[in-house]
This record gives C-alpha cells, sequence and structure tokens, in this order.
C-alpha cells in the first residue's frame, strides 16, 4: 500500500464493545493518526444489551449508547445497516454488502456472538426466535399479542430474562433447561434450587434436566417435544413429554461470530473464535480481535466486562503500550425476574483446600455461600440468591486479597458486625471496585483528587453505592466536609429541609426559599423537591397558588407526559378489583378519545395518547364512574399489587386482596422522595411479587411476614424481611412507621432500597427504630400518617372543581381550541401510538408552546 500520513482503522461490529473500543480510541487520541472507519450490520447504533429486556419497558432510544447516531469526533465515520462480506489480509482490503472496498491498514474484529439455536427439527418454524437483539425483541412483542404459551429453551442469564419478558407480554410461561439447574455456569445445586423455587413462584413452569428433541407444528410452532433425564423425575430411565406452546425462544447460549476470520485465513481456536495475544493481536500483525468475537489463550469471554477491557488494551496496543489481557473477572450480579442473584470469584470451591460457609433460609428464599480459603483467612468466592446486597463489598474482598474477618460467617448471616459498607477505608488500592470497567479504588480516590471521572456505575450499576462511597471516605479523610446540600439554593440535605418545613411550619416554595436558602430563584432540583416535601406534611393541592409553578413536568398537568407530548391517563383500581361497569366506563372513555390502552404489571389500566386539552374531559367521566387519580405522575405510592388470594387461589392462607385494597386506600396520594409501590401476596408462592416493592406482604398461617427496601430502578434489588407473622393491627403500625420515617428522612429521588443501606446500620437500623422504636418516634411517625389519611383527597376531582386550575390544560394560551399540530399518531398492533409513517418519535421540541 503508499504510504500516508493518516493512517486507516476499520472496525467491524458497533456493538457495546466495538463502541467502547472508538471511544477509547478518540479518548486515548489514536484519532489524531488514524481515521476511524465503523461498520455495524444493524440498523442502530450501539446500545446496552445487558439491558436488553428492559426495551419493552423504556423502548429502543433510552437503550442508546450514542443517541446523537454520530460520534463527536469528526475523524470517525460510522456507517450503519452495512455487511461486510469479507476481507483480505494481503491487500488490507474489506469488502462491503454493497460493493463497495475499503482500504485499511488496521483491522479490529468486534463482531460479537450468534444466539446457538439447537439443530431440532422444526426450529425454523413460524413462531420460533432468539432473544439478542432489539428486532428480535419487537419481533416477539408482535408474536405475543396473539399467542397463548411461551416456551424458553434455555435457563441461563438471557434464558431467564426471555422468559421474564414473555411473562410480561402476558404469555403463560415455559423454560426448558438441559442442566440439572437453572444457570448452571452461575450457582451450585442449592443456589439453583432457591432460584427455582422463586421462578416458580412467579407463576413460571421450569423443566430441568429436560433437552429439547423437536418443534411441533406444520407450518407454524404448536409445541416441544422434549427428553427428561431420569434425575428429574425420579424415574429409572428418562422419558419424553409435551409442551404445548405457539411461541419458542431460544437463548440456548452463543457462539463466537469468526466466520469472517476463518474465510480470511486468520487462525481460531478449537471452540470457535479468533485466536488472539495478550495484546488482542491475531495471526495476521494488522488485524485484532475484541468481545465475544475472540478468544484470548483459546477461551472465549460472554460477558461485557471482558470485552471492554479488550478493547482498552487494543487502543492501547495501537498506541504502541504494552497493557495485556491476561483474563477477566467473571463475576455477575444482576436482578433476575426480581431475584437478586449474584456468583463471583471461585464459586464452586474448586481451589485446593476451599471451604464453604453456607447461609440458607427457604422461607424467606435466601440461599449465601462463601468460598475461603483452607486456612480461613481470605475470600475466595461465593454465590448470592434471593438478596445480593453484600456483593459490593465482597467481590473486591477476593480480588485484593482484603483479610476475613475472625468471624467470616457474618459476612452473610443476617444480622452482621462484621465488614460492611459503612467504611471503605479498609480496601486496599487495587481493590477492583467495578468488574464492567475495571475500574479500583484507586482509580476511584485518584478521580476525586484532580476532579477527574471515571466509568465506575455505568454499565451495570452494581456498584454505584459503593463508588459514591469511596469518594466520600476519601473526602472526608482529607480533612474535608461531603457537602450534601440539597443544591446551590439550599445549605441543607432533604431530610434537614423537611424538618425546617416542619418546625416553621412553611406553606410555599417562596417561603421556604426566603427564610433558608442562598439566594437565586431556585432549580429543577430544589422546586420539585420542596413542592414534594410541602406536599408530604400538608396535603394540599399541589396546584394550590404559587406552589404550582414549582411542579415538575408531570405534577403540573396531573399526567405522565409521554414521547410524542401526549399524556397518560391512570385511574386508581386499588388490588385490581374492578367492576364489570367500571370496566365498560374506562373502555368506552379509550374508545370515545382515541386512546392505546394497556393493562400494566401493577394491576392499573394505562390509557395512552391523551392531549393536554382532552385531561379535563377524559377524568370528568372517569371521576363521575367512581374512579380516581392513580397518582402516576407523582412520586408517591403507585399501586399495591395483590394476587387473588384465598378467595379464589387454592394456596391462598390469607385475604390479600382486601389487605392490598385496605394499604392502597391508606397510603394513595403519599408524596415521598421518589415513587413508591407496595405489593401483598396470600402465600409463599409470591404470585404478587411483594419482595420485588418498596414494601411487601406475604401470607403466613398465622398472619403476615413485612418485606422493606425492595424496588426496580437502575439497580433493582430484593425486599427483605422486616418482621414476621404480623396480625393485622401491627402490619399497619409498622407499616406507617416505616413509610413516614423514608419520608422524613429519605433523599431527594432516593429509592427506598438505597435509602435504607444508607443508614448506619442498614435493615437493622429500619428495625430498631420501626419495630423496636428505640428512637420513641413510633406515635409520632403513626399520627403524621393519620393526619395524611385523613386529610386526602382526590387531586383530579378537585381540580375539576375549580375553574383557576381547569385553565392550565390547554396546549396554548393565546388559542385554546387549538391542538398542538406537532402531535402525530400512526397504528401499531390495532391502535393508536407515538409516530407516523416513517415510525416512532420522541418528544424533542414537541412541548407545547405557550402552555401555562
Amino acid at each position: 500500500m503508499a504510504p500516508h500520513l493518516r493512517k486507516t482503522l476499520v472496525v467491524v461490529g458497533h456493538g457495546m464493545v466495538g463502541h467502547r473500543f472508538v471511544q477509547a480510541a478518540i479518548e486515548r487520541g489514536l484519532t489524531e493518526t488514524h481515521d476511524v472507519v465503523v461498520v455495524g450490520e444493524e440498523v442502530r447504533p450501539a446500545y446496552d444489551r445487558v439491558a436488553l429486556t428492559s426495551f419493552f419497558e423504556v423502548g429502543a432510544e433510552a437503550l442508546s449508547l450514542l443517541p446523537e447516531g454520530e460520534y463527536d469526533d469528526p475523524r470517525v465515520r460510522l456507517l450503519l445497516g452495512t455487511a461486510v462480506t469479507g476481507f483480505d489480509p494481503e491487500t488490507r482490503t474489506l469488502l462491503l454488502g454493497d460493493g463497495e472496498v475499503l482500504d485499511y491498514d488496521e483491522l479490529v474484529l468486534a463482531t460479537g456472538a450468534a444466539p446457538f439455536v439447537p439443530p431440532v427439527t422444526g426450529h425454523d418454524l413460524t413462531g420460533s426466535f432468539v432473544y439478542r437483539t432489539i428486532e428480535d425483541l419487537e419481533a416477539i412483542r408482535e408474536a405475543a399479542a396473539t399467542a397463548r404459551v411461551g416456551a424458553v429453551v434455555g435457563g441461563g442469564l438471557l434464558g431467564l430474562e426471555a422468559a421474564k419478558a414473555l411473562a410480561d407480554l402476558g404469555l403463560e410461561t415455559h423454560v426448558v433447561e438441559m442442566a440439572p439447574r437453572l444457570m448452571a455456569v452461575q450457582v451450585d445445586d442449592a443456589g439453583g434450587a432457591c432460584l427455582r423455587r422463586h421462578v416458580e413462584g412467579l407463576g413460571l413452569t421450569i423443566h430441568t434436566g429436560a433437552m429439547t428433541t423437536e418443534v411441533l407444528g406444520d407450518s407454524h410452532v404448536t409445541g416441544l417435544d422434549m427428553r427428561l433425564s431420569g434425575l428429574e423425575t425420579g424415574a429409572s430411565a428418562p422419558s419424553s413429554t409435551t409442551v404445548d406452546c405457539d411461541l419458542v425462544v431460544f437463548s440456548a447460549g452463543i457462539r463466537p461470530r469468526d466466520a469472517l476470520a476463518r474465510t480470511a485465513g486468520l487462525t481460531v481456536a478449537e471452540r470457535g473464535g479468533v485466536l488472539v495475544d495478550e495484546q488482542c493481536r491475531t495471526s495476521d500483525p494488522h488485524v485484532w480481535a475484541i468481545g465475544e468475537c475472540a478468544a484470548p489463550d483459546g477461551r472465549m469471554y460472554g460477558l461485557v466486562a471482558p470485552g471492554y477491557a479488550m478493547a482498552e488494551v487494543a487502543v492501547d496496543a495501537l498506541l504502541g503500550g504494552d497493557g495485556a489481557f491476561t483474563g477477566a473477572d467473571m463475576s455477575t450480579k444482576l436482578k433476575l425476574m426480581g431475584v437478586d442473584v449474584a456468583s463471583f470469584g471461585d464459586a464452586f470451591a474448586t481451589t485446593d483446600g476451599a471451604l464453604e460457609l453456607v447461609y440458607s433460609d427457604a422461607v424467606a428464599g435466601i440461599y449465601k455461600k462463601l468460598v475461603v480459603s483452607e486456612d480461613g483467612t481470605r475470600l475466595l468466592g461465593g454465590i448470592l440468591v434471593g438478596d445480593a446486597s453484600a456483593y459490593g463489598v465482597l467481590r473486591p474482598m477476593v480480588a485484593s486479597g482484603l483479610p476475613l474477618p475472625a468471624n467470616p460467617e457474618e459476612l452473610i448471616l443476617p444480622v452482621t458486625s462484621g465488614v460492611s459498607t459503612s467504611s471503605t477505608t479498609g480496601f486496599p488500592d487495587e481493590a477492583q471496585v467495578c468488574s464492567c470497567n475495571d475500574v479500583t479504588k484507586a482509580d476511584i480516590v485518584a478521580a476525586a483528587a484532580d476532579g477527574g471521572t471515571t466509568r465506575a456505575g455505568t454499565t451495570c450499576g452494581s456498584c454505584k453505592t459503593l463508588t459514591k462511597k469511596i469518594i466520600e471516605d476519601y473526602y472526608e479523610a482529607q480533612g474535608k466536609v461531603v457537602d450534601r446540600s440539597l443544591c446551590e439554593h439550599f445549605a441543607l440535605t432533604r431530610q434537614e429541609l423537611f424538618e425546617v418545613v416542619a418546625i416553621h411550619e412553611h406553606t410555599s416554595y417562596d417561603a421556604v426559599l426566603t427564610a433558608h436558602g442562598r439566594g437565586g430563584r431556585g432549580c429543577d432540583i430544589c422546586k420539585p423537591a420542596v413542592a414534594s416535601i410541602l406536599a408530604s406534611q400538608l396535603n394540599h393541592h399541589v396546584l394550590d397558588g404559587a406552589n404550582q409553578t414549582v411542579q415538575d413536568t408531570n405534577d403540573a398537568y396531573l399526567a405522565n407526559i409521554q414521547r410524542n407530548g401526549t399524556y397518560s391517563v391512570v385511574p386508581r383500581i386499588p388490588g385490581g378489583e374492578v367492576t364489570p361497569e367500571g370496566l365498560i366506563v374506562i373502555g368506552e372513555v379509550a374508545r370515545d378519545f382515541g386512546l392505546y390502552t394497556k393493562i400494566t404489571g401493577g394491576q392499573r389500566i394505562d390509557l395512552f395518547g391523551a392531549r393536554m386539552e382532552e385531561l379535563p374531559a377524559i377524568w370528568r367521566r372517569l371521576v363521575d364512574a367512581g374512579f380516581e387519580s392513580g397518582h402516576a405522575y407523582g412520586k408517591s405510592l403507585r399501586t399495591v399489587k395483590s394476587c387473588v388470594g384465598s378467595t379464589w387461589c387454592r394456596y391462598g392462607v390469607q385475604d390479600s386482596v382486601q389487605l392490598a385494597i385496605d394499604l392502597e386506600l391508606r397510603y394513595r396520594g403519599l408524596r415521598s422522595p421518589h415513587k413508591l409501590k407496595g405489593g401483598v401476596s396470600g402465600c409463599a408462592r409470591e404470585c404478587a411479587e411483594a419482595r420485588s416493592k418498596d414494601f411487601g406482604v406475604i401470607a403466613t398461617e398465622k398472619g403476615w411476614n413485612l418485606y422493606v427496601g425492595g424496588n426496580g430502578g437502575a439497580t433493582p434489588v430484593h425486599a427483605r424481611l422486616l418482621a414476621g407473622d404480623l396480625d393485622t393491627e401491627t402490619l399497619v403500625r409498622y407499616l406507617d412507621r416505616y413509610l413516614m420515617y423514608y419520608v422524613r428522612t429519605a433523599d431527594r429521588l432516593q429509592r427506598t432500597a438505597p435509602w435504607v443501606d444508607s443508614l448506619d446500620g442498614g435493615l437493622d437500623r429500619v428495625r430498631a427504630v420501626v419495630v423496636d422504636d428505640v428512637l420513641g418516634l413510633g406515635t409520632e411517625l403513626e399520627a403524621a400518617m393519620s393526619r395524611h389519611v385523613d386529610g386526602y383527597f382526590d387531586e383530579w376531582k378537585a381540580t375539576l372543581d375549580d375553574p383557576d386550575k381547569l385553565r392550565r390544560f390547554v396546549s396554548f394560551v393565546n388559542a385554546p381550541d387549538v391542538p398542538d399540530p406537532h402531535i402525530t399518531f400512526r397504528e401499531e398492533r390495532g391502535q393508536s401510538v407515538p409516530g407516523d409513517a416513517t415510525g416512532p418519535v420522541s418528544l424533542g421540541s414537541t412541548i407545547p408552546v405557550g402552555a401555562p
């Protein structure tokens, strides 16, 4: 090739790892000497495949790692929807699917992996899918609209994610796993049994030790034939069985996409994947491979963290560095179907002399195992199922060799005096805090010292709490006061501000700002925070007086704004119980106003697509029919989910429906630092998923078990047992105290799970305050809740009765009868959804101009 000053670097593949490579190339100056061309086969830029299942909730746009669609660096060219058909290492040319030929000086293969579909008869029938891309999920969602029963072949990480998706889409769901347990790579037999009980409690049917032998059907899937091992059935010999289904998802593992390398004559590993050295260089010195398509030392890594590490190493090598990829931490922590699961280090005790410490609570659904060295001084690995709250501390102990406490069992027992996250000063600098991005404690401290940043917490999010604590501990060790002020306008925390408002009996944001602020007119942080505090204490209408101007977008119009500028309407349906007459009214409203209707996971009916000016008319009909606001727009109680309980279910031991109704009506409208969700299950089978909620109640033969501090969010957390076998009166008293303690002391936008962990003593502290009443606040907290209950009113009914409040519901103040022309709809699955013929639209600039 002719010499030239600038070189051309081509990256094949624009997934998470390819994107990380380009980011590193830009940040570290590789684009100063190289023009980078990125060729992506998918039509959309890189997106977060780790969080793929959340696509059904947040949409594709929220998953994008490059929402602008292009890189800021003009020396990076991104070609999407473009296939690569081959490359020639001799001429250093790359052939694209459209016939274009690209010259390269250096080539990076980041082609990832492809789903493995067992070559069984019928695997290609209509109704068969894989679970890998957003397009796959879109196809599954479309097929699920007319399906009744779905089956997932594969009970690993991705298989259970796929099963959750099918269940959320309303399908009766089966999981078929060839191994004798779920998640066989990550958990042992006991952990797998615990996980299975959780998953079956959610209504899924599990078949382990089951090998799919055929997909039944002529042109469309009608079922699966399986061969069951004798161990699974208890029989002396294997047997066969059939599962009827009309949709099947294959999630039986992945295989590296190494076809391009094979065709080009590069060396591949025995079990697949492009063989690379420690610098991720292939057998051709000008071709590199990273991520799932690569096989360092002959091994393929199927997690994103090793891929990110390879991307950094390859960039370093191209810059002349000597960085090396010598293996990766394969620890994993995630929430599968509402269940915490973590596996780290030598989880299966393969190290010579390794010992196991096990804690198991079958009633609470918790299994914890620590693997320690023979002398009991060093943690080697572990497995956590049902409660992985200790993962953030335990995993760095493995990587750093931090000495175990004298009684290592204290690390996993419910009441612990051992290592905690209350201080990180004992962590060595080399302790790896973020395994996804290979960030150590030293990296975080260095960034805090010089005002820099790291990527800790930006991928899976499991290390955010620990990262924050390391930074705070560093500053405090330097003699600095850690500023926990709400914002620049208030030198107070939210908790302090809550107490100030209560003591001085302020009734408006302006009064609070004047008396306790630091000047200015406020901001988008303090205004809604103070508005929430005032609403919690005063039980007033959020649109009363001057306080209406400090509400966030949703509270300002008592509805959730959607991506195209319309709003959603969510009437409250306590406990999911609704009369036929009520259903008819909701259906008529949806029909008459052309609204998209969806039954949510919280047992409510969501009506989407309402224009702002239509909201009063919609709510007038709903209020007249007896419905009230479901507060889906507020940082307040959303719903208390319920199973059918002892009224209908043969397993139910208590009336969960009535309790869910009572609790939802008691706590409706309660303004809090973040949204709140509850659940009540009538037995230990947990069909209401109560332990994935901010508070969850599970029936026992003797009464109720109360769980607290669970929720979804960026880092899902399983609720933990606060008190057991409670009578209903005691349960309500403890819940009153718990919720008001949270409202009074939590930080702004802090969910209950991180709030519990942030307290000195964590759950034990909550138990001491709520159950034991060590602060003597019990009566005061109960009285505060009683004031809320007595002062409750329906915000939408009050709005309809107030002409002044109704005046705000217009798109244009100077033309109140003119609807917003930017709002468009298209038809999908028989209903109107945001967008036009070209596809979905984003809110963008369609906020109604002139809206009050």
